[in-house]
């Protein structure tokens, strides 16, 4: 994630000649030694910063697209005008540089400040409540921000510890190899210098809608004027008998994942019960480790139902070659303080069980108020809710999706962010359509899938490459319309299938 010491290229700022720089192709390089890209448009050129400022993606192998750029490894999406970070999962600005063209040849000049807020409507919010400390809450409270919004934020959050990276719980901070520093998406000052109030560890158990009124635990009520609910999921619970002990472990939060660090300290084998993204990632994880690792699940191949037959058979090589072993078509029917007992009558020695079964979203709260409830919180194409004023952003949003045609729910990171982002700017009167085409990746040892677009039933995938290559592209179709594609080893393509989706629903122009 640290940017490396060894600077790239040649110093723009001592000009390069301006036929090296090709409309759409960015030219690494850096600007006194802080390491720049150069992207030409037409007759201008710009000078940014050439690393993605969430997980420093190199840019000069991302899309430019109008006058903007984005991000190969997690699709973030930046301007080349200020430098601002435009779409999650980024939010911080690149750095930029004034660009002047002289005889021929062009250099990056000063550094340039970053652009103010835009400016406010003049009707606002007196008060804006988030309820939710995840993705779609932290997203919204630091958008209102970051568009000029001044009122009081306040943002309720029954976990205890300050919005962090959850997508790495699965990942690198399983596995040993990321530090808990990393975690936070903002360290604690920074709510503190922005003014928003955030309450940790804590509940609502009641929504006035009328009233405009929160009821927290303990009796507290707060008013608000404007309100996200960003309520997240939480992981379905194995009906087994064990499936609440001591050896079996749920990851959602943080804590979660912390319990499971520790009870690896002197165990030998694992179990993983699920062969979903989650549960693989676990698995992987689980192996840096050096734990014995089986995984159980009732699919014949893994994935197959997301991901096809052909790229989840890879995904099962993979695993394997790394020492996993898979017992499919079987479930566990009990969880002992020495393993599973199996459905096929086969018991299953384990230490630590780990499950990931999918999760639920957390629709109590909002169905309790009043709120249209189907499969998810009912919203409207800009994320409103059936109450006027009142968003829902995140695992819980139920919206209507221009690829499919139908209204989903979408547990993916990057879409809650967005969808926050999204939500907040219309508290601001912005008017925004969300129209973001659905994002995820998906990280197993030393490979990435991507998948872009939401297919939850296809009648047929096609496959361009071998994924044992390390190198393919799988689209997913439903009557002859493309829903969905996952890409391996192909971050361009799946940047160019972001930008195809969002010119078929229109939201690119």
């Amino acid at each position: 994630m640290s940017q490396g010491a060894e600077t790239i290229g040649e110093d723009f700022a001592l000009g390069i000649d301006s036929a090296a720089v090709v409309e759409g192709a960015p030219v690494r390089g850096h600007v006194g030694g802080k390491d720049a890209i150069m992207v030409r448009k037409g007759d201008e050129v710009f000078v940014v910063g050439a690393f993605c400022t969430h997980y420093h993606g190199p840019l000069a192998e991302g899309l430019v697209v109008g006058d903007t750029i984005r991000c190969p490894w997690h699709h973030a999406c930046f301007s080349l005008r200020d430098g601002q970070a435009l779409r999650a999962p980024a939010f911080d600005a690149l750095a930029r540089w004034r660009v002047e063209q002289v005889d021929g040849r062009i250099f990056a000049r000063e550094r340039v400040k970053t652009a103010p807020p835009r400016p406010v409507p003049a009707r606002v919010p007196r008060a804006v409540a988030i309820i939710g400390g995840g993705a779609a809450g932290f997203a919204a409270a630091h958008a209102l921000r970051a568009e000029g919004y001044d009122g009081p934020i306040e943002m309720i959050s029954a976990d205890s510890a300050e919005p962090y990276d959850r997508p790495n719980l699965s990942k690198d901070y399983l596995a040993g190899t990321a530090q808990p520093e990393w975690l936070p998406l903002r360290d604690p000052a920074w709510y503190r210098e922005q003014r928003i109030d955030l309450r940790l560890g804590r509940r609502v158990e009641r929504l006035d809608l009328s009233g405009r009124r929160l009821l927290l635990d303990g009796g507290e009520t707060r008013g608000f004027d404007a309100l996200l609910l960003a309520t997240g999921a939480e992981p379905v619970r194995l009906p087994i008998p064990g499936a609440e002990g001591s050896t079996a472990f749920y990851l959602r939060s943080v804590a979660d994942a912390d319990r499971l660090i520790a009870a690896c300290s002197g165990a030998r084998r694992a179990a993983v019960i699920g062969a979903s993204f989650i549960g693989l990632e676990v698995a992987a994880a689980l192996r840096a480790r050096g734990l014995e690792v089986h995984v159980v699940a009732p699919e014949a191949v893994p994935m197959a139902r997301i991901l096809g037959p052909d790229l989840g058979a890879h995904v099962r090589r993979l695993h394997e070659s790394h020492g996993v072993v898979f017992h499919l078509e079987n479930t566990a029917t009990e969880i002992g303080s020495g393993g599973l007992t199996l459905k096929n009558g086969g018991a299953l020695a384990a230490d630590i069980v780990a499950i990931g079964v999918g999760v639920r979203p957390n629709t109590a709260l909002a169905e309790a108020a009043g709120l249209s409830v189907d499969r998810g919180v009912l919203v409207d194409a800009c994320l409103e809710t059936s109450v006027p004023g009142v968003y829902a952003a995140g695992d819980i949003a139920r919206w209507p999706d221009r690829i499919t045609g139908e209204a989903v729910r979408v547990e993916h990171w990057v879409v809650a962010e967005r969808q926050g982002q999204t939500a907040a700017r219309n508290m601001l009167g912005r008017g925004e359509r969300f129209d973001a085409a659905p994002f995820f990746w998906s990280q197993h040892y030393d490979q990435a899938i991507s998948y872009i677009g939401h297919a939850p039933a296809w009648d047929r995938a096609e496959l361009s490459g071998d994924p044992a290559s390390g190198s393919c592209e799988v689209s997913y179709f439903a009557g002859g319309r493309k829903l969905a594609v996952a890409t391996l080893g192909r971050d361009l393509d799946s940047l160019r299938a972001e930008v195809a989706f969002e010119k078929a629903m229109g939201a690119l122009l």
